[in-house]
Formats: structure tokens, sequence, C-alpha cells
């Protein structure tokens, strides 16, 4: 396994509120997370940067044992709560929450869970799938066929998510099982990428953009060149 990183507050926001962590584990495994924190001008800030520390403080506790899904929706319980404590407690981030989009890839498949519109994407030479379904407005519209996904993409209202991490009290995450082959990518990204660049795009750099290395640095680059209105954060993980 192989993981890459990037974060940048992008070229409006003042300030990154996006959070993220990736790293391989000592079994050869690896986890990886995207947080995009919203509430205020430092809030979401916190609500991210809390929710990716927890995560991972919780996952990573030695002598744990159980099914995968109980480990990823036990770590990101843990994340929920400790948001949702925050913003009760402290006046200043009251409201605040974050989407997260996690996945733990072994030799096989991925367990993949998500809050919010943070994706996660399967990519090999075949194609892209999108393997995380949005919690947003948007998204239910395009279900009950309201909306196409080319007009959810330049949709007003398409950064209103339906649900958070930190929101409420109880998580409602969703998990999803995805097969991994040698070669296999799994990208995940927050939505100040999945906004401007297209998955036909994404699917290109991964597979003919050059290095892997510097993958997430041009797709960045990319949500850039075009005004990257949000924060963006990119995570490429290679079985």
């Amino acid at each position: 396994m192989q993981v890459w990183g990037i974060t940048d507050r992008g070229a409006v926001r003042q300030q990154n509120q996006d959070a993220y962590a990736a790293q391989v584990l000592e079994d050869g495994r690896a986890i990886a997370l995207v947080c995009d924190g919203m509430g205020g001008a430092r809030a979401g800030n916190v609500a991210s940067t809390i929710a990716v520390e927890r995560f991972m403080e919780e996952f990573l506790k030695p002598g744990q044992s159980g099914a995968v899904e109980e480990r990823m929706g036990h770590a990101a319980s843990a994340a929920n709560h400790a948001v949702f404590d925050r913003s009760v407690h402290d006046e200043a981030c009251t409201g605040m929450g974050t989407t997260l989009v996690a996945a733990l890839a072994g030799p096989s498949e991925a367990v993949i869970l998500n809050e919010g519109d943070s994706r996660a994407y399967h990519i090999n030479a075949e194609g892209i799938v999108l393997v995380t379904r949005d919690h947003s407005l948007v998204e239910d519209l395009v279900e009950r066929g309201e909306l196409t996904r080319e007009q959810a993409r330049t949709h007003p209202h398409k950064n209103l998510i339906t649900r958070a991490l930190g929101a409420e009290p109880m998580l409602m995450a969703d998990c999803f099982r995805q097969p991994l082959a040698e070669g296999d990518y799994l990208l995940l990204c927050s939505d100040g990428l999945s906004n401007v660049v297209n998955e036909q795009e994404m699917l290109y750099e991964v597979i003919h953009g050059g290095e892997d290395c510097q993958c997430c640095q041009r797709l960045l680059d990319i949500a850039l060149s075009r005004g990257a209105p949000d924060n963006v954060t990119v995570v490429l993980v290679k079985r």
C-alpha cells in the first residue's frame, strides 16, 4: 500500500477548514480520512481537526478486535461525540460540524465510511466509480429524478448537506465494502475538488497523468487554475 495527500485553502477562502490523515499501518493496510469542516469563522477548522485527530486516536488504539466495520464505526462515533461535545460547551463553536470520509484499504478490499458530501472514488484502468453517496440536498433531488447529475454540479444549493458529523449526539454514517485488486486506487476528497474537477479528469490524472506521488498536486493545480472557491483536499491510496 502507498498513500499520498494534500490540502490547500484554495484561491478564495481565508482559512483552510479541511483536514486529513493518511498512513500505512504496520500490517500493510492503509487508513485514510478527509474532513471538511463548517460552522463560522474558526469553528469549521476546529471541527475537522478534532474529528481527524479523534478518529485516528481511537482507530489506532492497540489491542482492538472485532470486525473492521465496527472499528471504523466506533472511531467515527468517538469523533462525532468529540465534535458535538465541543459545540455544546464552547460558545464560539456552537453549531459546528464536519463531513467525514474514511477508508481502510487491505489486500483484497477496502471498508469505506462517510457522513456528508466528502467522497471516495475507486479508480483503475477500467474506469472510475463513486463509492460513497453524498448526504446532500442536490443528491436527494437527483435520486428523485428532479435534477440531472450535470445540473447538480452547478446547482446554487449544491453545498447544502443533510448530515454532518457533530450535528447530532448519535452518528448515522454509511459504510461500504469495495473490492481492491493489485494496482487499484482509492481517491478521497472534499467537495472543493469534486465541485470543480470532474470524474473523467480525476481518472486521467490518476491513471495517465504522471507519477503517483504527484497526482494529488496535479489535481489541486487543476482546481486552483479554475479559481478553487473552496478548500481542496485530496488523498490517494494505491493497492
